[in-house]
């Protein structure tokens, strides 16, 4: 039982037993003591006050001595207006320390069969175009957010959406087929995605060529002239003959998208992200259309004269939202319902939550509202994890057409970054090649996603590539850096025979009760990072953790401490903290070096 749980439930017995209040222990949360006073935890004692009809000070006063009577763990105690701060024995921390190192999986809930089952949707491409930065936050954040809800005692399932139909999809097909004179990812050396990606370039590039001439020899306005142009109407043909399954059409798109499938499972491998169940729209989009007419059966929905089915939201405080355009074809919301209902066939979902930008706020308003309709019993309470946009500094690195900044650049770029780095401050001094570039990796890879997840998800930020590589502050390079340092530490003890024996017997001084104390915060912070779908939560604990180790590493001696039961109470304390910060970073889908 963690320390909180043991406070906790003798202030519940302390609270029944002085003022006969049934108290239930869950509601009853110590806090670590603020550093200004005395004390390791504290408990606010306000909600006992009017029952006990005494002030705060007094009834804070008689838990403390009840507590210094009844509980061992508490030594002394001082009380502050409403605040009852309590110091623990000393050795009591032994303990601790002790469950944290038997602990395997320490601070994680393990799941069974009756675990709520929660679906995270995150990715979400379109066969288009290679995967960029922004693709790059939102799987890192699903990746993460679905290993805490795992961690936090869950059943999770990932999941990911490929938005492989549409006219964006055929402009990259018609390209392809005006120009592309067979090429293949074998012919051109590229990745299938970059390949599709450069032929949707190319299409805009002619497009807006014939546009602007159309506009000249025409003299019409812009919208007149991509109207009129034959490039897009050629586009828009191709679309209609996918709908009507032509086998040319088919055959083509099917083939084009087996490349960008290829390039994009080899981003996510690198990237460290996977999935349990993807979804096409091409699969989606008709199951959704079918279920927006079972609605306007229902009278859930109504059809305009124009032959467009809508739903009226205005009950619910929003608008009018369109379902099937006057040619019956569907929108996006539609293709959402789909997706949901195949889902909701496949899993019995009992939370659903779609990781996508905060400029879809609006859209999943709706969604919630129209699904909660449907039928789809998890539709209210489903979960949006909006996060913010993210961008680069001006000018630090530019994509292939110098707009948006390509996944695959940017991994490169980080693992360079990484090597040139680590090499100038001689972190790979004697290691060979290959550890050299392994640790590259980890270190360029593990900096760009700490530094993407270490921010409050749902704020916009500018991503700094040179400076996540610092090896110093509040970055993946220094946790990982002070990582390599204790498991070396380790290794050493282990070479000249040093093993973890007792030192139930020591007291700690306050510099390693401290470091316990953050150790067994552990539990709580996955829980909350759970309850708050907050990364960031987990980052920035795990940060703290290291820089409160590397004050004791600097401060005490660690194998030089000659009496035993003192050196056996360090090494404990630096396995339990290596322990901790690869859980913690694995939680960030982040790998650590044993060596560096």
């Amino acid at each position: 039982m963690s320390i909180d749980n043991i406070i906790a439930q003798s202030v519940a017995n302390a609270v029944k037993a002085l003022y006969d209040i049934d108290c239930d222990e869950s509601t009853i949360v110590p806090q670590t003591t603020k550093k200004e006073f005395e004390g390791n935890l504290t408990i606010v004692v306000f909600p006992w006050v009017k029952a006990a009809r005494k002030s705060p000070e007094a009834v804070g006063a008689e838990i403390g001595e009840w507590l210094v009577a009844n509980e061992p763990a508490v030594n002394r105690f001082n009380v502050i207006k409403g605040f009852l701060n309590l110091v623990i024995e000393p050795t009591f921390w032994n303990s601790v320390l002790g469950d944290i190192t038997a602990t395997a999986d320490y601070g994680f809930v393990k799941a069974d069969e009756n675990s709520p089952l929660v679906m995270v949707e995150y990715s979400s491409p379109n066969t288009n175009k290679p995967l960029h930065l922004g693709h790059v936050r939102n799987n890192l954040l699903g990746f993460s957010l679905s290993e805490i809800l795992k961690a936090c005692g869950n059943r999770v399932v990932k999941t990911n959406i490929v938005n492989d139909r549409g006219i964006h999809i055929c402009k990259s097909m018609l390209a392809w087929k005006k120009w592309g004179e067979g090429a293949t990812p074998e012919s051109t050396g590229k990745k299938g995605d970059h390949l599709i990606g450069d032929f949707y370039v190319l299409f805009d590039k002619h497009f807006k060529a014939e546009v602007k001439e159309l506009m000249e020899t025409q003299n019409i306005s812009e919208d007149e002239a991509k109207e009129a142009s034959p490039l897009m109407q050629e586009a828009r043909e191709m679309l209609r003959r996918w709908e009507q399954k032509d086998p040319e059409v088919r055959g083509l798109w099917q083939m084009m998208n087996e490349w960008v499938y290829a390039g994009f499972d080899e981003t996510y491998k690198r990237m460290g992200v996977d999935f349990d169940k993807i979804y096409y729209e091409s699969d989606t989009y008709l199951e959704g259309k079918d279920k927006v007419l079972e609605g306007l059966e229902k009278g859930i929905m109504y059809r305009k004269e124009d032959n467009s089915v809508w739903a009226d939201l205005t009950g619910d405080g929003l608008d009018h939202k369109l379902l099937l355009r006057s040619d019956g074809t569907s929108v996006y919301m539609t293709q959402d319902i789909g997706t949901a209902k195949l889902r909701y066939q496949d899993y019995p979902i009992d939370k659903m939550i779609y990781v996508v930008g905060n400029e879809q706020d609006y859209h999943f308003k709706v969604l919630s509202l129209l699904l909660d309709k449907l039928g789809f019993k998890w539709g209210k309470d489903l979960v949006h994890f909006s996060y913010g946009m993210v961008e680069l500094p001006e000018g630090k690195m530019k994509s292939r057409e110098g707009t948006v900044v390509d996944a695959d650049d940017l991994m490169e770029e980080m693992v360079s970054t990484a090597r040139e780095v680590s090499r100038e401050l001689g972190k790979l001094d004697g290691c060979s090649e290959q550890e050299a570039e392994e640790i590259s990796e980890t270190v360029g890879l593990g900096a760009l996603k700490y530094f993407l997840l270490k921010v409050d998800p749902r704020k916009n930020m500018t991503f700094n590539p040179k400076e996540s590589i610092d090896f110093n502050g509040n970055t993946g390079p220094f946790i990982q850096y002070t990582y390599a340092r204790i498991r070396s530490v380790l290794r050493k003890a282990a070479d000249v025979g040093y093993v973890i024996g007792d030192y139930s017997a020591v007291e700690p001084n306050e510099k390693e009760i401290t470091l316990i104390q953050r150790l067994a915060d552990f539990p709580a912070i996955v829980a909350e990072a759970g309850r708050n779908y907050s990364p960031a939560l987990i980052a920035n604990y795990v940060y703290d953790l290291v820089k409160e180790y590397n004050q004791f590493y600097h401060d005490y001696s660690i194998l030089r401490e000659e009496n035993e039961a003192v050196r056996s109470l360090r090494l404990a304390l630096s396995e339990a903290t290596s322990r901790v910060i690869k859980s913690g970073m694995s939680l960030l889908g982040i790998n650590v070096p044993e060596r560096m």
